[in-house]
């Protein structure tokens, strides 16, 4: 039994993925769960794992190819065996067992632009941009269908053969950037964002990351951060407001059953948001090491696929940069994102008496198709008592 290795998608809009690199070659042993090869995606530099043991075969794609997804690009199969002529069935995301003794699939004709080749939504919207004209495209989809990968090579082609000087003062963003570009410009247009703020005394959460800290730094190994309080205070606040942990999708508002926090993270490359998976069920500990090995695999660039798929509700820290306050873009098609700011010494009124004591401010922005104001409010407010007692949610 032979088992296809396949572009994966990590969304519903993706339609293309970059090999990066492979990290074994033609004819190798590989093993189950061990990183195979690097894609780049909108999101990051990943990698992917072998999805069974044997040898390494059939490989039809190379270091730089833009490869659609769900198309095979290898087989793993055992010794001897040689690798199936099937082709990759179109919408196959995942990797499948196929058996090498069925009778191989005709491969169809791309059908010519000219006589009703299909466009992505997406690739329509880059070719209007870029002033290309589709007919004169042969899409590179399962089904022949023109993808936003081949508007984008077809822009390039027409720019590469009139040069022009690029300005010395513009810098080139690489495609991670461009893509993230695109996503938070999209975002920003057709999501109704509205903002909901509260600033809250976090000397409670100052302290309980002190005494909490301690004890899992001791049994191990690793300093506890504002953030990953946040994250496990977040978690189970949600689980309380389920409307705030849904999702957006044209058949309506979709309730997820998981609660799984996207944590907003720099690269070199720009933002990338790593997620916790089942964050309400996991205790701060659990969480502060999940947080540190995505942080330092972000910053190699060896993340892989399910450490940025599947988030339910982003937090977006950036109190450690001197940031008082901030509103960010949500992350479609998640109901909402949270983002925090530094702590600071603040004069506050404390049972009717001026005090300084260490405030922080906490913006929701919230995706109106989903969330109401109401519940927004109600939310954020109880965010800020779980801020505000966080040994008594953290039990």
């Amino acid at each position: 039994m032979a088992f296809s290795v396949v572009m994966p998608a990590l969304e519903m809009a993706q339609e293309t993925g970059k090999l990066v690199a492979w990290r074994k070659a033609e004819g190798d042993r590989v093993v189950k769960g061990e990183p195979l090869l690097e894609i780049e995606t909108d999101k990051a530099v990943l990698e992917v794992e072998s999805p069974a043991d044997g040898i390494l075969a059939g490989m039809n794609a190379q270091a730089g190819d833009v490869v659609p997804v769900g198309r095979i690009i290898a087989w793993i199969v055992r010794p001897g065996e040689a690798p199936p002529l099937e082709v990759a069935a179109p919408g196959s995301h995942t990797h499948s067992a196929v058996d090498p003794t069925r009778t191989a699939t005709p491969v169809i004709p791309a059908p010519a632009a000219g006589q009703g080749a299909q466009i992505s939504p997406k690739a329509r919207r880059l070719a209007k941009e870029h002033g290309i004209d589709v007919s004169s495209l042969r899409g590179s989809g399962s089904g022949g269908e023109i993808l936003a990968a081949d508007v984008l090579a077809a822009a390039q082609s027409r720019s590469s053969s009139s040069p022009a000087p690029a300005p010395k003062d513009v810098e080139t963003s690489s495609s991670i950037g461009r893509l993230m570009a695109e996503r938070t410009t999209h975002s920003w247009t057709t999501v109704p964002h509205f903002f909901v703020v509260r600033e809250v005394d976090a000397g409670a959460l100052v302290e309980a990351r002190g005494r909490l800290g301690t004890t899992i730094e001791h049994s191990r190994g690793i300093k506890v951060t504002h953030t990953d309080l946040l994250v496990a205070l977040l978690a189970r606040v949600l689980v309380k407001h389920p409307r705030m942990n849904a999702s957006w999708s044209d058949a309506g508002i979709r309730l997820n059953q998981e609660v799984n926090i996207g944590v907003a993270m720099a690269v070199d490359d720009g933002v990338v948001a790593t997620v916790i998976h089942n964050a309400n069920k996991a205790d701060l500990g659990e969480i502060a090491v999940q947080r540190r090995d995505l942080t330092e695999r972000a910053r190699a660039s060896r993340l892989r696929p399910s450490d940025i798929a599947g988030a339910t509700f982003t937090i977006s820290n950036l109190g450690m940069y001197h940031v008082d306050a901030f509103s960010a873009i949500i992350s479609p098609p998640q109901a909402a994102i949270l983002a925090v700011g530094s702590i600071t010494d603040r004069v506050v009124p404390v049972d009717g008496r001026p005090a300084i004591r260490p405030m922080m401010t906490l913006t929701v922005s919230c995706d109106h198709r989903v969330v109401d104001g109401a519940r927004a409010a109600v939310f954020l407010h109880e965010v800020a008592e779980a801020v505000r007692e966080p040994e008594k949610w953290l039990r």
